[in-house]
């Protein structure tokens, strides 16, 4: 059974009344939703707020859900959306990739930096790398900002991006592409690279 199949069988049983079944949804997602809007929100406080809220409004739309996308993928819509107008009534800027991107074990993520072959000149260009690639995503629009990350640090595919930001496949891909030129035009100095090349 594909995990898909599995969050559709728990909505199930929490539309039939079993709350322990939305529980399980929950510690299945909580650690995915919190990294999320770390990467949003600064304050560690409204972090936890805003996680708890997206779960609550979650639950109370699970009548609405009609599973054409995935649980996870609907959940993150609404972790996204909560943050923004969180952020919008408070007045604050959007927090960006590089503040805290970290993966489900508290690492760096690896596809923000070079991989480190022990050497200090090789440590000294990961960390340039490191730091233009932050530069770069903290220079995005949001709406870049937003589908590199999915694509680049969640792993959504294409349509499930779409899905996520509620707009065409053909406007996640012109998104990330554009993205993925800023990044590579702050890379390029760096790394020798000709600007016919993106990395």
């Amino acid at each position: 059974m594909s995990d898909r199949e599995i969050d559709l069988q728990l909505v199930e049983r929490v539309r039939e009344g079993d709350k322990r079944a939305f529980g399980l949804l929950v510690e299945k997602y909580r650690r995915r939703v919190i990294r999320l809007l770390s990467r949003m929100v600064r304050n560690p406080e409204d972090l936890e707020d805003i996680a708890q809220e997206t779960f609550i409004k979650a639950y109370r739309a699970l009548p609405q859900f009609r599973g054409d996308a995935a649980f996870y993928t609907w959940l993150y819509r609404i972790a996204v959306n909560t943050a923004k107008n969180h952020l919008v009534a408070r007045g604050k800027a959007m927090r960006t990739v590089s503040d805290h991107a970290v993966n489900d074990d508290d690492e760096p993520d690896e596809r923000l930096v070079a991989q480190d072959n022990n050497t200090p000149e090789s440590e000294l260009l990961s960390k340039q790398v490191a730091i233009a690639v932050n530069e770069a995503v903290d220079a995005l629009p949001e709406e870049l900002r937003q589908a590199i990350t999915l694509r680049e640090m969640e792993g959504l595919s294409y349509e499930e991006i779409a899905e996520t930001m509620d707009c065409p496949i053909g406007t996640v891909r012109s998104r990330i592409f554009r993205a993925r030129e800023a990044i590579s035009s702050k890379l390029r100095p760096i790394l020798g690279t000709p600007d016919d090349k993106r990395w």
